[in-house]
């Protein structure tokens, strides 16, 4: 499985606050992150998979609104995590 629970708490450490905190904004965006490259690596090589194709969308949607909900509430911690992330915005 590409998604143990030990990648997890190093996200939730790395990019929230302690790896008990899998509320935060910036933990989920990081996970979610990391689960959209390992879709995207996965259908460029099964390029027919359409239910993966649907759940790469939809949590593309759910990074979106995180991202939004950050920038709204917090601008500076927002910057923080699309830099960290290297996300294009």
């Amino acid at each position: 499985m590409y998604l143990t629970l030990e990648i997890k708490k190093d996200f939730f450490d790395k990019y929230g606050k302690s790896n008990k905190d899998t509320g935060s904004p910036e933990g989920q965006i990081a996970l979610f992150s990391y689960r959209i490259s390992h879709l995207t690596e996965h259908l460029k090589n099964n390029k027919k998979d359409y239910s993966t194709q649907r759940a790469l969308l939809g949590l593309v949607g759910k990074r979106r609104k995180l991202l939004n909900y950050l920038k709204e509430k917090d601008i500076v911690r927002y910057r923080e995590i699309v830099k960290s992330l290297k996300l294009r915005r």
